[in-house]
């Protein structure tokens, strides 16, 4: 079956008249909103503005077919589809416009996004999930373009899961028999990205409940179509998805013009109601879509569209059609509609004018205070000074933000450092103290979880071992950890290449898919970027995924999504969501160039907000997955490639036992050189640690076991004050990882403070490692690197007893 493209007049729907007044109301409030949205921006009381003019037809087609418990995955021009649901007021809307920092002023982000990002409330004020399936729910929204495919992957994943797992249909406040639907929308130019194809086709493969809304008016910024996709049309060139006839595996693929008020709303109820009944995927490839002020505040559509182009968009403006059709079809008289019109201009200037009050009011205020206590202290100090020039400016400020009241406070204080302190200094004092705490909360918090499931609050139990513990492969202590797991809680299943039918391709997972089902423990196809989407979109829905990407250095597929999405989700919501997922790899040494990576700058750099843990043996690894599987928190586990065939014992307690998160391990004490690393490079320092101590060096060797969070209770900097040495060693690049231990011990810590000796760090070479035994050798610190670094340090300090090896 080929999509054809559905045109209608006489709608097949069954709507009121209230119904498509309250919709032509809702269209125009949505204009009037994007058209004065703009103009704020002009005006410097916004610094950015992206709106959806252009799309209100269709995204009110779209919320008919929305239902509670339904999950949207957009972009930034959903802001009529979100009015319509209920799920955003006007008054809200220019909260967000004008970065309102409250989060019951503007629930979606508290200021932290841009305009046009939207979000619900997924959690209550302690952190906990509030019911799902009562309510009309959408992600966090994130700007790079396609950047919301992975995670709508795994939204509607969840409903499979919760349709199919028996185990999970008592879970009623995130699922009622998986009849969820996942709506994503996405423009037209955006599909051209390799996340939106990756995302269809894993829809396709899974056969899932998603909604995939394609808004095409034509263009990327100033990029035509001819430039962005083959045919010009996506839907043309994704025929190959469309299912052959019912029953068959597949998408439906609808094509629907965005002007056309019947048509779109007949195809999104026959769309939805194929997702929901059948978990067929769906893709609506809407149209002849206009954008009449353009892509943003920061260009002009004229620059670049023709004037045929632009005299086209004016007469197929799709609330202009839809005037057109109402009174065509006789559903309304002229007069009725002119006053709707009228209504929705005055209702946006009254929500416009209240937000802009309830944002910049509280500043006004928080300035006149600031002043009125700077006026003070500058009267008690006499004579005409400098600070009035200062106090002057800001109290004339017409239109200041808290930088301007903070700044102009510090730089009162600096010019005072030389006077004596009085009570109208230490005043102002405690107000920028007081300032700078508020300011914290309000744009610097909630990176991780505050509940009482925070990785911090997660109880501390130790690894017990019978006396006759077994002593077995690394490998079959994770496998017991797991298979402990998934006993305990019906939630946590397993993702990725190779996990189900042999276990992953090192058998952690062994024999688990024959105990729990294919549902719990699931191969997929090759595709890094989707596995922790499918898990990023579960993960918000209530359920433990673990995502495994098979080797670190493949984490490069998926490390954008990783950073942009996860990692910053509880902090761009302010606490508003969360995502507990699980990124299970494996790195450091093994063979070549794409199996033996520690990419760890590159992971440092990126993901803060997930935790980085980077255990040195399996029993290590399974204790940190017994905590963050009892956490609401993401994280990361790197485990060693080369430990999975080492032996260890079984805890008694394998599915028990928790390991803090930000607590180091003292592997061997030492006296005289503290030596910080983690990973596989654990074993290698204690070798070389074995060889210095034949020649008198006593080292003192540390694991720091996770990087982030990283050694909270200073313990490292406990060990420099006894050796007044130390050597930061890992596999990483020079100036990666080593670099930031270096820099946390050093300048966090304070501890260059019981330094004798230089600092040292040794690193990888600059490249990846070659394959072979002597390309490991040559390219990652070996035992006798590790020896000659720490043996010339200590040479430095005493050249008699340690005089120069070559």
């Amino acid at each position: 079956m080929s999509p054809a493209e559905t045109a209608a007049t006489t709608l097949a729907t069954p709507l009121t008249k209230d119904d498509l007044l309250r919709d032509y109301r809702l269209a125009w409030e949505s204009r009037h909103a994007s058209l004065a949205g703009r103009k704020e921006v002009f005006m410097g009381k916004a610094k950015f503005g992206i709106f959806g003019d252009g799309k209100e037809v269709p995204q009110l087609a779209m919320a008919r077919a929305f239902q509670n418990g339904d999950f949207r995955a957009g972009y930034y021009r959903d802001q009529t589809f979100m009015v319509a649901i209920g799920e955003l007021s006007w008054q809200q809307y220019f909260a967000q416009l004008y970065a309102h920092t409250d989060v019951e002023a503007e629930p979606a982000t508290a200021g932290r996004a841009m305009n046009g990002h939207f979000a619900t409330r997924l959690l209550d004020d302690d952190g906990n999930f509030l019911p799902q399936t009562d309510r009309k729910n959408s992600s966090a929204d994130i700007s790079p373009t396609a950047g919301q495919m992975p995670r709508l992957l795994g939204l509607a994943y969840a409903s499979k899961l919760y349709r199919q797992n028996p185990e999970l249909h008592e879970l009623k406040n995130f699922s009622v028999n998986g009849n969820e639907v996942a709506f994503g929308t996405i423009g037209n130019a955006s599909t051209s990205e390799g996340m939106f194809f990756e995302a269809l086709n894993a829809a396709g493969v899974l056969q899932v409940p998603m909604l995939m809304s394609v808004w095409d008016d034509h263009y990327g910024i100033s990029v035509p179509a001819e430039y962005q996709t083959t045919k010009q049309s996506i839907s043309a060139i994704l025929m190959g998805l469309q299912r052959e006839s019912e029953g068959e595996q597949g998408f439906e693929i609808f094509v629907v013009r965005g002007w056309d008020y019947a048509a779109l709303t007949d195809t999104y109820q026959k769309a939805a109601a194929l997702c929901r009944e059948q978990h067929v995927p769906v893709l609506i490839h809407v149209t002849e879509v206009t954008q009449p002020q353009g892509h943003s505040t920061s260009g002009s559509h004229e620059r670049y569209k023709s004037r045929e182009r632009l005299d086209w968009e004016e007469a197929h403006d799709c609330i202009h059609k839809m005037r057109e059709w109402l009174l065509a079809e006789g559903h309304a008289e002229a007069a009725e509609l002119d006053g709707i019109e009228k209504d929705a201009a005055a209702t946006i200037k009254t929500a416009r004018t209240a937000a802009w009050a309830a944002f910049f009011d509280p500043i006004k205020a928080e300035q006149a205070e600031a002043v009125a206590l700077l006026d003070k202290l500058v009267a008690s100090l006499g004579a005409e000074n400098s600070l009035h020039e200062l106090v002057a400016q800001l109290k004339n400020n017409p239109a200041p933000i808290r930088a301007d009241i903070v700044r102009t406070l510090r730089r009162v204080l600096r010019e005072l450092r030389h006077e004596t302190r009085s009570r109208g200094r230490r005043a102002v004092q405690q107000h920028l103290e007081q300032l700078l705490a508020e300011n914290a909360d309000r744009y610097n918090s909630t990176l991780f979880s505050q509940s009482e499931w925070a990785v911090g609050n997660i109880e501390e139990v130790p690894a017990q071992y019978a006396a006759d513990a077994p002593v077995v492969d690394g490998r079959e202590v994770l496998q017991a950890c797991f298979e402990a797991n998934f006993r305990r809680d019906p939630t946590i299943f397993a993702i990725g290449e190779d996990v189900g039918k042999i276990g992953d391709v090192n058998q952690a997972f062994a024999g688990l898919q024959d105990k729990f089902g294919e549902l719990r423990v699931t191969d997929t196809g090759i595709r890094e970027c989707t596995i922790v989407g499918q898990g990023i979109g579960a993960a918000l829905r209530g359920l433990r995924p673990i995502t495994e990407i098979q080797y670190l250095d493949y984490l490069l597929y998926a490390i954008q999504i990783l950073s942009d999405d996860l990692a910053c989700l509880q902090y761009r919501t302010k606490g508003g969501q969360k995502a507990p997922l699980i990124i299970r790899t494996r790195g450091h040494r093994l063979e070549g160039v794409w199996h033996s990576g520690s990419p760890m700058q590159m992971i440092l750099g990126s993901i803060r907000g997930i935790h980085v843990c980077v255990p040195r043996d399996m029993t290590q690894a399974a204790g940190f997955y017994n905590t963050l599987l009892r956490s609401d928190e993401p994280a990361l586990v790197i485990e060693c490639l080369n430990g999975y065939r080492l032996k260890e014992k079984v805890p008694a307690n394998i599915g028990e036992f928790t390991l803090p998160l930000g607590r180091p391990e003292v592997l061997r004490p030492g006296e005289d050189v503290t030596v910080v690393t983690y990973g596989s490079m654990c074993r290698i320092v204690l070798d070389a640690a074995k060889q210095l101590a034949e020649v008198g060096i006593s080292v003192e060797v540390v694991d720091v076991q996770t990087l982030l969070p990283f050694d909270t209770e200073q313990l490292i900097a406990d060990s420099l004050q006894k050796t007044s040495r130390v050597v930061f060693i890992d596999e990483d690049v020079p100036g990666g990882a080593t670099a930031y231990m270096m820099q946390q011990v050093l300048d966090e810590q304070n501890a260059y403070r019981f330094l004798d000796s230089a600092p040292r760090c040794l690193a990888a070479q600059a490249h990846r490692p070659p394959y072979g035994s002597d390309g490991d050798y040559f390219s990652k610190p070996n035992v006798e690197d590790v020896f000659d670094t720490v043996y010339e340090l200590m040479g430095e300090a005493n050249p008699e007893q340690f005089p120069p090896i070559y």
